[in-house]
């Protein structure tokens, strides 16, 4: 018998309703739980894939792609010679030091920053985050200061007031740090959205931080890459470009506690969303074997006329790949839907329900971000494929195993 009959036979038994109403409603439970399950692991991880890219985007607006520090290279030079090293988009120096910010009875830690607004706009997104003033606003010898607007908040000063600045710095022969004390006047604050930019860092003018620090120069460079996933091969690149040694961090280290902790996310909504496709695989296992008791007399009578039981295995593994394929193609087609309407999909909930979900008083992020990839669908969709062909198995052996004799006895 060719496979093309055996082939026939499955798709017919996958489309009869003969089998009875509970096994018809089992198999649409069945199709209904695979498509509910792939379009739901399909949904969730376009989403989250475009929460990830807005966080990441949000945390290297102004962090750069790269830094690379140390190195007694002349600062002009180095930086010509990080940005005739392919890739790179832009350079630009900076001196960092840990710091505690004053105002009154206020205190709060914080990371101040040497930045040069010249440069600062090839490598980050400062002057597009400002909400107040304006990084034109820290010139040299000025002792202007720009502000989170988290660490503003919870200092309580705003445009025009002075915050009182101290860095730790060791003292000549002694083990103990003697503070340096400087006063600067507030006069920007940005916001990105992100606790670790607004919460602690504080920009002033890099010639400002230099001579406060006591240093001469630059802690080293800031990086931006026409790529951002090649950073950590060009960092390696620019380090290795200029003279003396070098530290180099890149994004995926400085924030990779972020990143891990996304990937545990997605990695456990899709273990949970697996088991919906899981249990609707289950349902496909139970319509199959009902079927197979109620097609006993059929598959005894193809016996009799020749069909091998590798043969009858065949016809019901076409059988349940009808059910559970379709499933997964119409999770599929539903999930691509979904993912790339969920914001007006979640538009149109809110205005039925009279209710919003991202508040702009409460979040950052006021819409749903979602980011299709190709290789998520074609996973979910082959792995709910294989699932469901290991579910069928078992029915189409019981079937195999049925006796001729034994199923027409009473025939």
């Amino acid at each position: 018998m060719i496979p093309r009959l055996e082939a026939f036979i499955g798709w017919r038994y996958a489309r009869t309703r003969r089998a009875g109403v509970a096994v018809s409603f089992i198999t649409l439970a069945s199709i209904v739980g695979v498509a509910l399950g792939v379009a739901a692991m399909i949904t969730i991880l376009s989403v989250m894939n475009g929460f990830e890219a807005e966080l990441r985007d949000r945390l290297v607006s102004l962090s750069a792609h790269a830094t690379v520090a140390g190195g007694p290279g002349d600062p002009v030079q180095d930086i010509a010679r990080a940005a005739a090293v392919p890739g790179v988009a832009g350079v630009a120096p900076y001196l960092e030091r840990q710091a505690l910010l004053v105002d009154g009875s206020a205190m709060h830690g914080a990371v101040l920053r040497g930045v040069d607004p010249a440069y600062e706009a090839r490598v980050s997104a400062l002057a597009d985050s400002m909400v107040e003033g304006s990084l034109t606003e820290l010139t040299p010898g000025s002792d202007a200061i720009v502000l989170g607007r988290v660490l503003a908040f919870n200092l309580g000063v705003g445009i025009g007031d002075a915050v009182t600045v101290m860095i730790p710095e060791p003292a000549a022969g002694a083990e103990d740090l003697t503070p340096r004390i400087r006063s600067f006047t507030v006069r920007g604050i940005f916001e990105v959205g992100v606790q670790d930019h607004d919460g602690v860092l504080a920009l002033v003018d890099l010639r400002d931080a230099e001579a406060f620090a006591g240093q001469p120069r630059a802690d080293g460079l800031r990086l931006r890459f026409t790529d951002l996933y090649q950073a950590p091969r060009l960092a390696r690149q620019v380090a290795a470009a200029l003279p003396g040694v070098r530290r180099v961090r890149d994004w995926t280290e400085e924030n990779a506690t972020y990143f891990r902790a996304i990937r545990l996310e997605k990695t456990m909504m899709t273990l949970m969303l697996g088991l919906v496709v899981a249990v609707a695989a289950f349902n496909i296992v139970a319509s199959l074997v009902m079927v197979v008791r109620a097609k006993r007399t059929d598959i005894a009578i193809l016996r009799t006329l020749g069909m091998r039981p590798r043969e009858v295995v065949v016809v019901f593994l076409v059988q349940g790949l009808v059910i559970g394929w379709g499933g997964v193609l119409a999770g599929v087609g539903l999930g691509l839907v979904l993912s790339h309407n969920a914001q007006a999909i979640l538009d149109v909930l809110q205005r039925l329900l009279h209710f919003q979900l991202f508040s702009a008083d409460v979040y950052y992020v006021t819409r749903i971000p979602s980011i299709v990839r190709r290789g998520d669908v074609i996973g979910i969709a082959t792995a709910a494929f294989l699932l469901t062909l290991l579910a069928t198995i078992y029915p189409a052996l019981r079937a195999a195993r049925t006796e001729p004799a034994e199923a027409l006895r009473y025939e």
